[in-house]
């Protein structure tokens, strides 16, 4: 099981897309819709011991995520889970603070997930000026003192982006794997602020060339680790089923930092999400929360798998919007399926082989974007 550890609620960033558009979005429809538990404390409460307690009550070596917010200012709680509990260990950070945290703890890490955009004009644009070098010397930094583990660019796409550039640039600088997070139907306020039809036209064609390039390094023997077409290329390859394949709601929980826990990390706080307190839950025999209408009719839905939990409980876009965003995920399934054949006969021939197109399942990567 992996479970997102919420070490901090507060951020030291405010980025354009997420702390920009929460400040407009105040005021919206969510206190209708949801229930909201206001007992969340800015950082950890609960003692690492019911942590240790409650993951003890299941024989599997879990996977901890450190979350926030920012998790790395709760660096201290990150340092006494480590030293007490036995896990595999991921982060999902900004990247700012890393320099802060020791390197005995930085290089247990399995996989970090960084925020960045792109070069660094886009970065500083979208998460405050000098963004960018501070991440890159600060991946410098880990490098140097000896990180192993995998990197992945947590990208934002929207009307800036050009997504095949952005993606080239993060992996010529150093990222071992990307992912996209569209900016779409997560703030009430913003569709109508935007031309998203026009958008959604533009971001397709970008889709469809940047799989073109995947496509073209596999020719060279090359799999360039993309996860949202990993993630897509498995299902349609294997013929597999999904559920929502961020795992929420069925096999990534979140810890909030009073020790609730949720399915979805974004909205912890939310009561419809909460499955109970780790002083009294097990693992192993946790509640499961799946997406509902219009999303189980859909045809796609069981390689889709909902695309996003909160999204789809939240309802926060009208419906033409809601449709605009399915419109991107049915390209971007459309097109993977489309490219399936050639990349059977490069798998046939051995230019690549199907190891190369295995990932990390939950890892954070919500895989459709």
């Amino acid at each position: 099981m992996h479970f997102h550890i919420i070490t901090s609620i507060d951020c030291n960033s405010e980025c354009r897309y997420c702390y920009k558009k929460s400040c407009d979005d105040f005021g919206n429809d969510l206190n209708e819709t949801f229930k909201f538990d206001f007992s969340m404390p800015p950082r950890i409460k609960y003692p690492t011991e019911e942590l240790k307690k409650f993951l003890a009550r299941s024989k599997t070596r879990h996977t901890l995520t450190f979350y926030g917010g920012e998790p790395l200012m709760g660096i201290e709680k990150i340092k006494e889970i480590m030293d007490h509990v036995d896990a595999r260990y991921m982060l999902q950070t900004n990247g700012k603070l890393l320099d802060k945290l020791p390197k005995e703890y930085v290089n247990r890490f399995e996989i970090m997930l960084i925020s960045i955009d792109g070069d660094k004009k886009l970065t500083d644009f979208n998460r405050g000026e000098g963004t960018y070098d501070k991440v890159l010397s600060n991946i410098a930094l880990i490098k140097k003192n000896g990180f192993k583990g995998e990197l992945i660019a947590r990208m934002v796409v929207d009307e800036h982006s050009t997504l095949l550039d952005d993606v080239k640039h993060l992996f010529s600088i150093g990222f071992d794997a990307v992912h996209w997070q569209l900016d779409a139907g997560f703030y009430q306020q913003d569709f109508k602020s935007r031309n998203f039809k026009e958008f959604a036209v533009k971001y397709n064609s970008l889709v469809s060339e940047l799989l073109d390039y995947w496509v073209e390094t596999m020719k060279n023997g090359k799999v360039l680790k993309i996860y949202p077409f990993l993630g897509i290329f498995e299902l349609l390859y294997y013929n597999r089923k999904a559920k929502l394949l961020c795992g929420s709601g069925h096999s990534n929980y979140t810890i909030a930092t009073n020790g609730r826990i949720s399915v979805c990390p974004i909205m912890h706080d939310a009561t419809v999400f909460q499955v109970g307190g780790i002083k009294e839950e097990s693992p192993d025999g946790l509640k499961q929360i799946f997406v509902g209408e219009p999303c189980t009719s859909c045809d796609i839905y069981t390689i889709c798998g909902g695309r996003c939990l909160y999204a789809n409980k939240a309802s926060l876009w009208p419906k033409e919007g809601r449709d605009l965003i399915c419109s991107t995920v049915r390209h971007l399934i459309n097109a993977i399926r489309n490219k399936l054949p050639e990349i059977k006969e490069l798998i046939r021939g051995n230019k690549i082989s199907e190891k190369q197109l295995e990932y990390e399942k939950y890892a954070g990567p919500e895989i459709i974007p």
